[in-house]
């Protein structure tokens, strides 16, 4: 596999060579200090250029430049109803390459516009007075944020609301139903705690990590090893246990979350979901074990 020095020295040669490619941006995870390293990073680079034209659907100049990508998406391209509409000009090659590096390389024709994520400026062909004419970096911009009581408060409802769906997807023998509800919805609300409770433990010092990557870096390891049990496999009974674990571990980290910022935790709203689950559960066990006439 190349080494970062090997692919950076490409990726600024490539630009070097070519008078419309005025600055070469790296930004994601290899611009941030606090980034765990390894070989599986991304390089994420962005070419400002003066003409979008030659770079767009190009794989010649791809081909050319970087070698044949092993596997590319092309997101401008693409029409799948998941993926999220394009078409403001620029254009993105996702590559792979048979060494196992990743370029993410975005062509831009636009300015800058600075939010203060981490971004390096490898290559400024116009000294600060063209595309990049000011950086603010702020190493904390992937801090977990601190929740308004608002914020907070819909978190919660939005956990024990869904959870209605999940009960009924079991109950109707739904699993994919009850899997995507489950490990979408409800997990998407337990990740949002999880995240708060780690900005409260490290008085929102850190990143909990995109979708979650570095939880097992900041939870202590008996909330870590519970939250992993709120995985399960497609055994109702698994599925079962690991929605009241959620529910336990989601009640814990609430209510720490509360008392830090004084706000108060629906314990209503738990105790009322919490025991319709269970009623939902004891029927739906029953069912399922009921002899056969």
């Amino acid at each position: 596999m190349r080494t970062e020095s090997e692919m950076l020295n490409l990726i600024i040669n490539v630009a070097n060579k070519d008078e419309n490619i005025r600055v070469v941006m790296l930004s994601g995870s290899r611009a941030c200090e606090y980034a765990p390293k390894d070989i599986y990073q991304d390089y994420d680079i962005v070419y400002f250029v003066s003409d979008i034209k030659p770079y767009y659907n190009n794989l010649e100049w791809i081909n050319l430049n970087f070698g044949q990508p092993a596997i590319m998406q092309l997101p401008e391209l693409m029409t799948h109803p998941k993926l999220p509409p394009c078409g403001d000009g620029h254009f993105t090659y996702l590559m792979i390459f048979d060494d196992g590096n990743r370029i993410d390389l975005s062509i831009e024709f636009t300015p800058y516009i600075d939010d203060g994520e981490p971004a390096i400026v490898l290559l400024d062909k116009d000294n600060g007075h063209g595309f990049i004419p000011h950086l603010s970096i702020s190493q904390s911009y992937f801090n977990v944020k601190q929740p308004n009581e608002k914020l907070f408060h819909d978190t919660c409802n939005e956990f024990w609301w869904c959870l209605n769906n999940v009960a009924k997807g079991i109950a109707r023998d739904e699993l994919p139903y009850a899997m995507e509800m489950f490990n979408c919805h409800v997990r998407d609300m337990l990740n949002q705690m999880v995240s708060w409770y780690i900005g409260v433990i490290t008085e929102f010092s850190v990143s909990s990590g995109k979708m979650g990557k570095y939880f097992k870096r900041y939870l202590p390891s008996e909330l870590y090893d519970q939250y992993l049990k709120t995985y399960s496999d497609s055994n109702y009974i698994n599925l079962w246990n690991s929605v009241f674990t959620a529910c336990e571990l989601f009640r814990y980290l609430a209510l720490q979350v509360a008392d830090y910022f004084t706000c108060t935790y629906n314990q209503q709203e738990d105790g009322n979901m919490t025991s319709y689950l269970k009623k939902v559960m004891d029927a739906n066990l029953a069912e399922r074990v009921k002899p056969e006439v």
